[in-house]
């Protein structure tokens, strides 16, 4: 995982729920911890990580405040949080 992906894993969980970060960077985040993306009907993308799934739905440009909420909560129940990456 390299530094920008560090900084966005960081944003993800970074309290208050930030409101400017791009789904594309998400998307290369959840590559970089290995994950399988697949894309869904419309405009939903599936994410497998770590024998968990879940379905988002794909944003234009940043992701609102739930959806990042919900991206964090989803990498809390693989297993993964921001102290593994130090800055």
């Amino acid at each position: 995982m390299n530094r920008h992906h560090c900084k966005t894993l960081h944003a993800i969980f970074a309290h208050p729920v930030s409101a400017n970060i791009s789904f594309k960077d998400v998307m290369h985040v959840f590559e970089s911890l290995g994950a399988e993306i697949d894309q869904k009907s419309g405009r939903r993308v599936g994410v497998k990580l770590n024998g968990h799934s879940v379905a988002f739905n794909h944003a234009q440009h940043s992701l609102p405040t739930d959806e990042v909420a919900e991206v964090g909560g989803f990498l809390e129940t693989c297993g993964i949080g921001p102290d593994q990456f130090p800055l």
